[in-house]
């Protein structure tokens, strides 16, 4: 099968061909529709991310057709469409996946990281973290909801944005823009700071409060803010721009170092500074239902399978607005 394969060795993607994975007895194969391409994926190809196979095919926004299941599989049949996550697996015994927690599971593994993921034409997903989906639904269009809609969902709740809150929004790409529209159909005010023309363009046009650059001072203190970005700068600023009793969450996986930040400025009078680490099966589960509801929808730009490196290159000078798909 075709697939992209990324080196531990040195932060290069190369075109290989390679086996079609035959799945454990608690997976599925399946034949790749969609992937969409993450800035996780980056990390990785960038060893920003430290290297955890010798060779790994990243790619974890995924949308397969089932072609194969293991013989330990029962509610999932040939033919069905799925998706999968960055989330592959935990152990489900620790504390942290007996109290619903399993995003936090010492021993989780991670698709496209630990093992290989969307970037070819077959993978295999473990049934019990794979996501169903109808046959109704567009795999180019869905894709980004995988990842980069399912981490917002996630940053958003953990954000404890109040009712009719203002939130802010720093970096908008593919998570930012489907969280603002998770924000705003709850009737939140939505800021958006970020760098790039084109990101501030689809800001606009999604119809948010403000839209500024990464380090612009929003029009009134937020009750909420969200750093997508991966800079560790960004902190301090959203920490100030932030409301007594207000919160800051991290959702990156990777964010350079943090600044030293003045104490009565930032974290003062109550101010929350929280991370998001992955997410639970139960969060796809719950935002993928949602999304689907609200009519949540990806801004995509497509890309043949052969042009990967072009779109890699595009997210990395954020030459292309919204999400990123790899359409097989």
């Amino acid at each position: 099968m075709r697939a992209w394969s990324s080196s531990s060795i040195s932060s290069t993607l190369g075109r290989t061909d390679l086996p079609v994975p035959i799945p454990e007895p608690d997976e599925v194969l399946l034949r790749v529709e969609a992937c969409g391409i993450c800035r996780t994926d980056l990390h990785v190809i960038d060893h920003e991310l430290a290297p955890h196979r010798a060779d790994v095919v990243p790619g974890h926004q995924i949308i397969g057709i089932v072609k194969a299941r293991g013989s330990g599989v029962r509610r999932i049949e040939i033919g069905d469409r799925l998706g999968a996550a960055w989330l592959r697996r935990t152990c489900g015994s620790c504390a942290w996946c007996r109290s619903g927690r399993e995003n936090l599971c010492p021993d989780s593994l991670y698709t496209g990281w630990d093992t290989d993921g969307g970037f070819a034409d077959y993978v295999t997903v473990p049934a019990g973290f794979a996501y169903p989906l109808g046959t109704e639904i567009d795999p180019v269009q869905t894709a980004p909801l995988l990842c980069a809609g399912i981490i917002g969902y996630r940053a958003l709740a953990r954000s404890r944005l109040p009712p009719g809150g203002t939130l802010g929004i720093y970096g908008f790409g593919s998570s930012g823009h489907l969280t603002a529209q998770l924000a705003m159909a709850a009737g939140a005010r939505v800021c958006v700071m970020t760098r790039g023309e084109t990101n501030r363009r689809l800001a606009r046009q999604l119809g948010v409060d403000f839209v500024s650059d990464s380090f612009g001072d929003p029009p009134e203190p937020l009750d909420s803010a969200i750093i997508f970005a991966p800079v560790g700068d960004l902190v301090p600023a959203a920490l100030k721009a932030t409301t007594r009793g207000g919160t800051v969450t991290i959702a990156g996986i990777h964010v350079s170092d943090l600044p030293r930040m003045p104490y009565q400025q930032t974290l003062f009078h109550e101010r929350d500074l929280r991370s998001v680490t992955a997410n639970t099966h139960a969060d796809g589960i719950e935002f993928l239902r949602l999304a689907q509801r609200l009519d949540i929808r990806a801004e995509v730009t497509p890309y043949e399978f052969d042009a990967l490196p072009v779109a890699l290159e595009d997210l990395r000078r954020s030459r292309v607005s919204g999400s990123l798909v790899l359409a097989l």
